[in-house]
């Protein structure tokens, strides 16, 4: 089992210690996926957030009410409604069903939202690229487009593709395996994209490079060295902290 640790300093380990005795405690599969991803890095970052409502950085009342159940694992099912897109799908008390649904188009706005920021966080960091390249660029005129941000000159002379996806903690196909190791289901996100888009990345002379982040917001390894540890020595995290922390509760 692999659980996320806050460090060695004396408060960091009374942290670590109280964790493990709410996880070891938990039974639920589902509860304890959702305590290794919200309690990894950055993960709980939006609560910190200064609200800015001119930056969109902000929630109304309700909605950060409604925001807190969901991140400490309450019912948010409101007495066993239904979805409203789908009315024969009953909602679930952790939300996973609410944050998951492909109908309604909530998915492509969030998705779009995510990309948005982090393009807006390139250009306040002075790194050019290109929004959604790729589509018949290469000889067998694929319209896939494995870059919702092309950023050039990324790592040894060669473009990054960056593609964004959202997944989460909760989906059945990846339950038991996030249950016991944090950040697994973003793991698994970087996985698919890898098998969708390097083939024609290698094609274009692009690393494939994909972004995945948990609904909890645990970021998955490839982003988060992007995130906090860019070869051109420009630490997106640091130039923008809002990145990190505007975005939470989305799945594409």
């Amino acid at each position: 089992m692999l659980l996320p640790t806050k460090g060695n300093c004396h408060p960091c380990m009374i942290e670590d210690h109280q964790f493990k005795i709410i996880f070891d405690h938990t039974s639920s599969p589902a509860n304890c996926a959702r305590l290794l991803s919200v309690s990894s890095p950055h993960a709980s970052a939006w609560l910190s957030v200064m609200p800015t409502p001119h930056k969109n950085l902000h929630l109304d009342p309700p909605e950060f009410q409604m925001a807190l159940k969901w991140w400490l694992g309450l019912d948010t099912s409101q007495n066993g409604s239904s979805c409203s897109f789908c009315p024969s799908h009953a909602l679930d008390p952790l939300g996973h069903h609410a944050l998951t649904c492909k109908s309604g188009g909530d998915s492509i706005f969030r998705h779009n939202s995510l990309r948005d920021t982090f393009w807006e966080s390139c250009k306040l960091a002075c790194i050019a690229g290109q929004i959604e390249a790729g589509s018949g660029l290469d000889v067998e005129g694929s319209r896939t487009r494995p870059a919702d941000i092309l950023l050039p000159n990324w790592e040894f002379g060669k473009p990054a593709a960056l593609d964004f996806t959202i997944t989460s903690a909760l989906n059945p196909s990846t339950l038991n395996e996030a249950s016991v190791m944090a950040g697994f289901a973003a793991s698994a996100a970087e996985v698919r994209k890898h098998v969708a888009n390097d083939e024609k990345c290698s094609r274009l002379g692009w690393v494939c490079i994909p972004l995945s982040v948990e609904t909890y917001g645990c970021w998955g390894e490839e982003a988060g060295s992007v995130l906090t540890d860019s070869p051109r020595g420009l630490p997106l995290e640091q130039a923008v902290p809002s990145l990190l922390r505007c975005l939470s509760f989305m799945e594409d």
